[in-house]
């Protein structure tokens, strides 16, 4: 095959020796007028999904490229997950080049919060994470919201320039890119979604009117999030994909909560109060004592506290424990990629269980 083709949905190289290999499509697929790749035709038809064999390495070096380009970055994050999609170090890749940030996915926050408030949070959280954003906007690319205005925000600020569009795995870039190509042609979906990680694999440029691109790059991963621990049919119990249902435990001091056998919450000193969770409306949680919990777990986790799945247990990592003092009122205490529990009151001492290698953290409350 002399000739180079690239894949329409992910933006790989095709090839057709290896089936197994990354940009595997048969011959046949050639003669098409949009040629896929068997991975992203899997993706699409079926909504199987093939491991990719990218490394850290090769998505650094895409990074790192960004910076030599004079471009605008436009870098999208998943409210729902914000810190745990948030990609650490961008500050130091993206040079002198502007970045606007994007909350996707303002569908799943409850109705009753303040859009204004959510994106002046943002822009505390971002400063606090070394990142300067001209602007700032939440949208949903899944539903279409608020996409017409980012989109007219992009075209301002690029000032003629290319756009590189970054993000971490799952955060739903593939969906905006799509949706801003909607906006801005009236096509439908040129480039493959899922909620997989790690969908795109290179980068995939999409020429703009003036001669410059909006350039697709893959979803970073980020291996604190909880996604890399589940198996691949349970990311849509922990993946929300609607309106987040709060629920508040009245808890006694001594009481734990369960996250399915993900995550588990040790109310253990501070008087009688309330808990605010939330978490994908999929997700069982399950209250217990805590006298009682690792009983329950040791006997449980895999059936009654799923997932894991049964057959997952022995392999997945033993939850490792975090104790806080929350010290300021209106505190979430975050389950990286899981979701999060907000305290009201200052004063109560707990203890967050989570996967080893998944992050827990706290910070200001964002709803």
């Amino acid at each position: 095959m002399s000739e180079q083709y690239s894949c329409f949905g992910c933006g790989v190289q095709i090839q057709t020796e290896n089936a197994s290999d990354i940009g595997y499509a048969p011959m046949s697929a050639l003669e098409k007028e949009e040629i896929i790749c068997q991975r992203c035709f899997r993706l699409k038809h079926y909504n199987e999904v093939q491991d990719v064999s990218l490394t850290d390495d090769d998505f650094l070096r895409i990074l790192n490229g960004i910076g030599k380009n004079d471009a605008l970055i436009v870098k999208v994050v998943d409210i729902f997950d914000f810190n745990g999609s948030w990609l650490p170090g961008l500050h130091r890749f993206v040079g002198k080049n502007n970045v606007i940030l994007i909350g996707n996915k303002v569908d799943l926050l409850p109705k009753s919060v303040k859009p204004n408030k959510v994106i002046n949070w943002m822009k505390h959280e971002a400063k606090q994470l070394g990142l300067k954003p001209i602007d700032v906007f939440l949208v949903s690319a899944a539903k279409g919201y608020f996409m017409k205005e980012v989109t007219e925000a992009i075209e301002k600020y690029r000032n003629g320039k290319d756009v590189f569009i970054v993000g971490c795995t799952n955060v739903g870039k593939s969906t905006f890119v799509n949706r801003i190509l909607k906006e801005v042609t009236g096509e439908g979906d040129v480039i493959t979604t899922s909620h997989f990680p790690g969908t795109t694999l290179d980068t995939i440029e999409i020429p703009l009117s003036d001669g410059k691109a909006l350039v697709d790059t893959p979803g970073i991963i980020n291996h604190h999030q909880m996604a890399h621990f589940v198996d691949k049919r349970d990311l849509k119990v922990i993946t929300p994909k609607k309106e987040i249902k709060q629920k508040v435990y009245q808890l006694n001091e001594e009481q734990t909560l369960y996250f399915g056998g993900l995550a588990r919450f040790d109310y253990i000193k501070g008087g009688r109060r309330s808990f605010s969770c939330y978490f994908s409306n999929e997700l069982t949680i399950h209250r217990t004592k805590l006298d009682k919990a690792d009983e329950l777990y040791r006997n449980h986790v895999g059936e009654l506290l799923t997932p894991p799945r049964k057959e997952d247990v022995e392999s997945f990592p033993e939850l490792v424990r975090q104790t806080f003092t929350i010290k300021e009122a209106k505190t979430d205490i975050v389950f990286s990629g899981l979701g999060w529990i907000t305290v009201n009151e200052p004063g109560a001492v707990i203890a967050a269980y989570v996967p080893k290698g998944v992050h827990v953290l706290l910070r200001k409350s964002l709803i």
